[in-house]
């Protein structure tokens, strides 16, 4: 096999493999010789041939079969490329010629975690539960000085965590392409980790996860409990803090409330901005709808959508954008496929099983046992006369969640609440509307109530 041949595989690696795992992973490959069956290739690092061989040797294989070579195997040298090598190889064709970047081993682990194209700020919709957070991704997309490390997103299931992490990442790679951003999540992180405990490589993981300019972490909450991951994740982070690398990271909950997670780490990811995607309302679930009309039309031009069927969706499905965003989906494909146009009366036949589970209601019980959790009291306490305030707040706080998430009227909810009074109620209603506009704490704790007893 000469590098002509070796030109032509790499032309039909480049169509079946698709580009970003040719030019992470094949483009690098140096052809050395074909000797007695077995293809040799220079390599930068034995983590990059090891990996090579594994994911793609088959159908490198094939491939060179295809065009008449007969190969057993691959072979990788690490190191200098040897001088008989040297003399005796052509000049590659030019699409095959090594390119100045960053070395392999930083491109692995980009393969593990690519970025979703449709994750970008241009279709991130902006509304009050999420313009902090929408509003410090852009700060950081914008690169420059390190102004807040790390930067810390949570929220729960499907309110955009996810989407602004991709975004920052799209918009560092195309305004500073020599970045090296690497964005993967905590289960990745966790893996690799793992694999390179088993293959001794822990100093090339090391230095590969020291290297970068950029490193994003999503759902870290998948490595509390897990002491070694977490040890190793620690150093990772003082490393590049210490280099002023800015760092990016996820959770379905605040720092501060992750069991399982070390006491130093969680100090740590508190050092910077954090911040809290708070669930959608009804004019930010109707906007992000309305932006996936305007997309779908692109797709289904001859479609038409009956007045109100956003707004009904906005209002059924108000746990989940995902759901939301999923249910549009199936509205707009059924809607192609019987040729008729999209009314109140499709959704509600066409979506039946998503807007049965999006009915759960909360019930009084779920509010009270949730509040007592929380707050680590009794339910006896919460229902006695008890006045002190260790008793009163969980109390009022548990009344102003049954106005919210339930029908139940004021002498409905009195009643529950050890025979109270309406005017009881009321008042405790009102006074958590004043205490979460005066202290941060108390508006926390509404929120996180109101999503676990939403979950």
């Amino acid at each position: 096999m000469t590098n002509d041949v070796w030109g032509q595989v790499c032309d039909a690696l480049r169509d079946t493999l698709g580009k970003s795992n040719f030019v992470n992973w094949i483009e690098p490959l140096e052809f050395e010789a074909f000797e007695d069956g077995v293809a040799r290739f220079h390599v930068k690092t034995k983590f990059q041939g090891d990996w090579v061989s594994r994911n793609f040797g088959d159908q490198i294989i094939r491939e060179i079969s295809k065009l008449g070579g007969k190969v057993d195997r691959l072979a990788f040298s690490v190191g200098k490329k040897s001088s008989s090598a040297a003399k005796t190889a052509k000049p590659a064709p030019k699409q095959v010629a090594t390119p100045a970047k960053p070395a392999a081993k930083f491109e692995d682990i980009l393969t593990g975690a690519p970025l979703d194209k449709r994750f970008t700020f241009d279709r991130f919709v902006v509304g009050k539960p999420n313009e902090l957070a929408h509003a410090a991704s852009r700060r950081v997309a914008d690169g420059g000085p390190v102004t807040f490390n790390p930067l810390f997103l949570y929220g729960g299931v499907g309110l955009g965590k996810t989407h602004l992490m991709h975004a920052i990442a799209w918009e560092l790679k195309e305004r500073s392409p020599e970045l090296r951003v690497v964005y993967l999540s905590a289960e990745q992180f966790m893996y690799r980790f793992i694999q390179a405990l088993r293959d001794r490589q822990m100093m090339d993981f090391k230095e590969l996860f020291r290297s970068v300019d950029v490193l994003m972490v999503d759902d870290v909450q998948f490595i509390a409990g897990k002491d070694s991951t977490q040890d190793e994740f620690f150093h990772t982070f003082n490393a590049l803090v210490d280099q002023n690398k800015q760092i990016i990271i996820s959770a379905d909950r605040a720092p501060g409330e992750i069991d399982g997670l070390e006491e130093r780490i969680r100090s740590r990811l508190q050092w910077g901005l954090v911040v809290d995607l708070h669930p959608t309302d009804y004019e930010l679930r109707l906007g992000i709808l309305q932006q996936k009309v305007d997309q779908y039309r692109l797709q289904y031009p001859e479609l038409q959508i009956s007045t109100g069927v956003l707004e009904f969706l906005a209002q059924r499905i108000s746990n989940n954008v995902r759901v939301l965003e999923g249910a549009l989906t199936r509205l707009f494909a059924f809607a192609s496929l019987v040729g008729r146009e999209i009314t109140l009366d499709m959704a509600q036949e066409s979506l039946a099983d998503i807007l049965r589970a999006s009915d759960r209601k909360v019930t009084m019980d779920e509010i009270m046992r949730k509040t007592c959790d929380y707050y680590n009291v009794r339910m006896s306490d919460l229902l006695s006369p008890k006045r002190s305030r260790n008793i009163a707040r969980p109390r009022q706080m548990a009344m102003w969640l049954a106005k919210h998430l339930t029908s139940r009227s004021y002498p409905e909810i009195g009643k529950r609440f050890g025979g109270r009074d309406h005017t009881t109620v009321i008042h405790a209603v009102r006074k958590i509307e004043e205490l979460k506009a005066q202290d941060s704490q108390v508006a926390e704790d509404a929120e996180l109530l109101r999503r676990m007893l939403e979950a």
